[in-house]
């Protein structure tokens, strides 16, 4: 079909020139519907093409044999990775803990629409104090949907349900720390590393 459409073009292209060197409108008018036909074979044969790369049921691209199942790593993930365990929290009647801010299984109803207007903002860290709390084994205090973590003294938890967590898994699970009680500052300088 591509062939069929590089044929058309150049015959538009020749009618174009003739009909303009001739001052003739019935050569422009075919030259028009030579291109149309070109377009059109040109975008039939790109879905015939894709088609005949796309993958079949068993994985293979239609026309070519399926190969052996072998082992394979899960979609999406890198060979030698495992998977993250995460208890089912879909369909349990509750929302679960340890879910990561935004999770989908969070009641979105009871959220005003430019978020919890009660959440303490984020404490501002650099990149290495970051990847220094994300070692530690230290817990801290979560409440499942926020977004932040805290110490177990932070007047943000008062009143409000939370669960301990280590800090490396907090952070693995996109939580971040809180500006009111900084956790990241007072780990650091409890563990010695600044």
């Amino acid at each position: 079909m591509i062939v069929i459409s590089l044929a058309l073009i150049l015959v538009a292209v020749v009618l174009l020139v003739l009909g303009l060197a001739g001052g003739s409108s019935a050569l422009l008018v075919i030259s028009i519907a030579a291109s149309l036909l070109a377009a059109v074979a040109l975008v039939t044969g790109a879905r015939q093409a894709a088609a005949g790369r796309a993958p079949t049921q068993d994985g293979a691209p239609v026309g070519q044999p399926a190969e052996p199942a072998g082992p394979a790593a899960p979609v999406g993930r890198e060979p030698g990775i495992p998977p993250q365990y995460a208890p089912a929290t879909v369909d349990t009647g509750d929302a679960g803990w340890r879910q990561p801010p935004g999770s989908p299984v969070a009641d979105l109803r009871e959220r005003p629409a430019d978020g919890y207007d009660d959440e303490p903002a984020a404490q501002e860290i650099t990149a290495d104090q970051a990847a220094l709390v994300a070692g530690l084994a230290d817990e801290v205090r979560v409440i499942d949907g926020r977004p932040r973590y805290h110490l177990d003294e932070c007047p943000h938890l008062v009143g409000r349900e939370h669960e301990p967590l280590p800090v490396a898994e907090a952070v693995d699970l996109g939580f971040t720390p809180c500006a009111h009680c900084t956790p990241d500052t007072i780990l650091l300088s409890e563990s010695g590393r600044r």
